[in-house]
């Protein structure tokens, strides 16, 4: 049969063909279910992205097959149960370097996007509207970004909004960084009620939860900005739904979603949310350094 990568969320065709000429059979097909199921016990690896969950159940039916390998394509792990997969004899592996610039860029094109209207107005200039007076905006320059975690994704961010004129403070349960000094850590709560923007740059974890929800929205200054191109659950979507409602926070971005795709149409009907579909990694080049490191990692584990 061949040595078998299954990348059920798809892969760049460079990076398809990269694994080709190092003899392997890569199956770009999506399974789902019982397909899934059965797919799974015939490969050595498996390739996803954020679209496909490997939980305990799939884990489970893999063990005795041929899967050696777990590679997600992208920086967040929660949608593989990496515990309890390593517990079990398997590899699990991410690409945390490939896409930290696609998605710095993006949390900042928000920012631009929230602070000069460019979202909503470009939606009502379509239906004929023509607003002028409702769009003054304000401007990056001389405001606080309050980033939450300070990996690399975050770092990025921090150095583009300095260019731009941004003071930068950050929280990071790891604490203090030795990297970009330039970039004050505070605590949380001063976090909370110091920033003018707030971008979350963290992984979901389930045991700890919900990260902002209507106490930690309580604590923010009035007419705060937040832009999440994390994880979804990391921000309670009902407790942000108030705070706009009160005017707490001026308006929000969203990349990541409670749920996806988000049912949630008080969220993706709001007038002073700016939305995009889960995209912070999808640029070419992010798309083509992913599929580097997924290379790169195949050669280690499997070569």
């Amino acid at each position: 049969m061949g040595r078998i990568i299954l990348a059920n969320d798809g892969i760049a065709a460079n990076a398809k063909l990269e694994l080709e000429k190092l003899g392997f059979i890569v199956d770009t097909t999506h399974y789902d279910g019982e397909e899934l199921e059965a797919k799974i016990k015939e490969v050595e690896c498996i390739i996803i992205r954020s679209a496909t969950k490997i939980r305990k159940d799939l884990i489970d039916i893999a063990v005795g097959g041929n899967l050696k390998l777990m590679i997600r394509a992208g920086v967040g792990l929660d949608n593989i149960d990496v515990k309890y997969a390593e517990s079990k004899g398997f590899i699990v592996r991410n690409t945390p370097a490939a896409s930290s610039r696609a998605v710095a860029e993006l949390a900042i094109g928000h920012m631009f996007s929230l602070t000069r209207h460019i979202y909503i107005s470009n939606i009502n200039m379509r239906n004929g509207e023509w607003n002028k007076k409702a769009y003054k905006g304000i401007e990056l320059g001389g405001k606080t970004l309050g980033l939450i975690g300070f990996g690399r994704i975050s770092r990025e961010v921090a150095s583009r909004a300095m260019a731009l004129g941004m003071d930068v403070i950050y929280f990071d349960v790891f604490g203090e960084s030795s990297i970009m000094p330039e970039c004050k850590y505070v605590e949380f709560d001063e976090l909370l009620g110091n920033s003018d923007f707030i971008s979350l740059h963290i992984p979901y974890i389930k045991e700890v939860g919900t990260v902002l929800g209507d106490a930690e929205f309580a604590k923010m200054k009035d007419g705060v900005y937040l832009v999440d191109t994390a994880r979804g659950k990391v921000v309670s979507e009902e407790a942000l739904l108030k705070a706009l409602a009160s005017g707490k926070v001026a308006a929000a971005a969203l990349d990541v979603y409670e749920e996806e795709p988000t049912r949630n149409e008080a969220i993706y009907t709001h007038p002073k949310i700016s939305l995009t579909p889960h995209i912070g990694a999808a640029t070419s080049e992010a798309q083509n350094r992913i599929g580097i490191e997924t290379i790169n990692i195949v050669k280690e584990i499997l070569l």
